[in-house]
């Protein structure tokens, strides 16, 4: 029989992914590539591609132990084509294949070249995920506005996770209310488990050091883990040393304190190492037993059963354009600081630093610090979608697009958001001890010291007021304002006219 080709991507790399369960072993050969279209489309972090390398080399190598026949091209091979669709022709001639078995992939950019490919290609949905296209096409049929706190429901409802017969357990869906703690001083958390480079990982690690040295990112030391075994003993160290306290402060920053209580397990999750689900009822087993409050469990839990099954259904259901909104008109370009360009802020130092070291930073540091900051100062969304997908290891176009255009910068005009995740220094002061040795004094409303935060906040609300005044959750911020002397209002506007000049001519703020 003539055989078939079998794409597996680098964020495929589970046995049971649909391209390989359709695949036949004693016919089809698995495809595998380390390609410069995928390691280059954007800058990305030296550790993440590292990650990635590692880890499809090791999965190529399970495949093969388990009797498939692999062609893995490696970045280095001079016959690389230096695209997934130019290795898929050059696969087909040399095994005499005329048809592609693949899974879906995560961007529209790929789903387009293989539905544009000459070859045959069988495009199977990934059905590694919880909510098929089709089933969230028809909770969201209908709706005036997505939400994910309903989807998450269905979605407890569905897995049976954190349920007591057809109710949530401890009686209320969300306890987010209780995972909003600041941090008390001195608080630390555990390390995620590390795993020392073997052969196969310092082969790769050889290989990304020559070829994106250059990248934004420090590549060693290199922890991550890069097969299931590691994986699911990085789970298992979460369970046992960060989830109790995970819940209480999974919105606190604290400098010097890289992951706190988070898990880093989305790195593993989003490429395949580990089945999200298996995750969750991990996690729900800790609670049952003992071993971890509700309230941190179910914080855990809503975070992948809920925020991430809901932004994929977003990505796929708002199509190919949705990376080119930008209702906000906004066209600044991205400053130096996120490059570790120099700057006096130091929660912009702080975020910055640990995405520049880890290839992370956890979900407020995304949103509140970088991503408040983009969106205050009116930054390009392309570019700051460009920049999110580029510098962190978990990201990929269906989970980082709707992050960041949608809830960070609402370029989608509210798809994913009600409103904007906007906010002066109180709020990083509240859950940080940032401000405590920044240059600005987060108390200080205007003048050469005062907070850009404060001084921007204010400047967004000014210049969209058409669009949000309306907003009911918006309404109390502008009367705030209006209730300001004019004199004051003036004074602060003209302070943020300054902080945006010097961001327009690259000087640090």
């Amino acid at each position: 029989m003539t055989p078939r080709l079998v794409l597996v991507l680098g964020d495929q790399l589970t046995p049971t992914v649909a391209a390989l369960r359709k695949a036949d072993k004693t016919r089809d050969v698995v495809v595998m590539a380390e390609v410069a279209d995928e390691a280059g489309y954007v800058p990305h972090h030296p550790k993440k591609i590292a990650f990635l390398f590692a880890a499809m080399r090791k999965f190529a190598g399970r495949l093969q132990d388990e009797g498939w026949r692999v062609a893995y091209t490696r970045l280095d091979d001079p016959e690389n084509a230096g695209s997934i669709g130019g290795e898929l022709l050059r696969r087909a001639e040399e095994f005499g294949a005329s048809e592609v078995i693949a899974t879906e992939p995560g961007e529209w950019r790929l789903i387009e070249a293989l539905r544009d490919h000459p070859l045959t290609v069988h495009l199977l949905e990934d059905d590694r995920f919880l909510c098929a296209h089709s089933e969230f096409e028809t909770w969201a049929k209908g709706r005036k506005a997505l939400r994910m706190e309903f989807f998450y429901r269905e979605m407890r409802r569905k897995t049976g996770l954190l349920m007591d017969g057809d109710q949530p357990e401890g009686g209320q869906w969300n306890f987010d209310h209780d995972n909003r703690k600041g941090p008390p001083k001195g608080l630390a958390g555990p390390m995620p488990s590390r795993f020392d480079p073997d052969p196969v990982t310092e082969e790769v690690l050889a290989l990304v050091e020559q070829r994106f040295g250059q990248n934004f990112g420090d590549l060693r030391p290199f922890w991550f883990a890069t097969d299931p075994d590691q994986a699911n003993h990085a789970l298992d160290d979460f369970i046992d040393q960060a989830l109790p306290r995970f819940g209480d402060y999974q919105d606190a920053m604290v400098s010097g304190q890289d992951f706190l209580f988070h898990s880093v397990l989305s790195v593993y999750i989003n490429a395949g190492l580990l089945d999200p689900l298996e995750v969750c009822r991990r996690a729900e087993a800790a609670y049952r037993a003992g071993r971890a409050p509700l309230n941190a469990v179910e914080g855990f839990i809503r975070q992948i059963i809920g925020w991430r099954e809901f932004v994929r259904g977003v990505y796929f259901r708002e199509g190919p354009d949705y990376c080119a909104r930008n209702v906000l008109g906004h066209s600044r370009k991205l400053p130096p600081v996120y490059w570790g360009g120099e700057t006096q802020m130091r929660c912009m130092k702080e975020a910055v630093g640990v995405t520049r070291r880890e290839a992370y930073a956890h979900h407020i540091q995304r949103l509140m610090v970088t991503g408040n900051f983009a969106l205050l100062a009116g930054v390009d969304p392309a570019q700051v979608h460009e920049w999110y997908l580029a510098v962190y290891a978990d990201a990929y176009e269906w989970v980082e697009a709707p992050n960041t255009l949608g809830m960070s910068q609402f370029a989608d005009g509210g798809v994913v958001g009600s409103k904007p995740y906007v906010s002066s220094g109180n709020y990083i002061s509240k859950m940080s001890d940032y401000c405590k040795t920044c240059a600005y004094g987060v108390k200080v409303k205007t003048g050469p010291d005062a907070c850009p935060f404060n001084l921007l906040y204010w400047h967004f609300l000014v210049r969209h007021r058409d669009r949000f005044a309306s907003n009911p959750r918006m309404a109390q911020m502008y009367r705030t304002w209006d209730k300001m002397p004019e004199d004051r209002r003036t004074v602060v506007l003209d302070d943020a006219d300054h902080v945006l000049a010097r961001l327009n001519a690259g000087d640090p703020v």
